[in-house]
């Protein structure tokens, strides 16, 4: 599958997380505090909780929940309760527009 438009950078808040769905797949997309923008799983990997309604600190999305915090960069959880990394998925801008292909997720070790 091809990459797909999901709004412009502009739209997004700083430090805020949004929930998209992108056939069926579920994906945090955050913009950061300097602009840098990110795409991750949605899902808490601890209690099925949606990601996208937690907060936003420096490079990492805290589930609001139970607390556990993941990279916006790798996708593992640095704090527990949550032991099992979301996947990180591939994003692109192009001419100011956010770019998310929900097929290919970044392999990080």
């Amino acid at each position: 599958m091809a990459a797909i438009r999901i709004c412009a950078v502009d739209d997004l808040n700083e430090n805020e997380a949004v929930r998209v769905e992108i056939d069926g797949v579920a994906i945090a997309l955050v913009k950061d505090s300097s602009g840098e923008c990110f795409a991750i799983g949605d899902t808490c990997t601890h209690g099925d909780i949606s990601l996208a309604e937690g907060f936003v600190e420096a490079d990492t999305l805290e589930c609001w929940a139970h607390g556990s915090k993941f990279s916006l960069l790798t996708g593992k959880p640095l704090t527990l309760p949550a032991y099992e990394p979301v996947p990180v998925y591939e994003l692109s801008i192009v001419d100011g527009d956010v770019y998310i292909d929900p097929t290919s997720t970044k392999e990080i070790e």
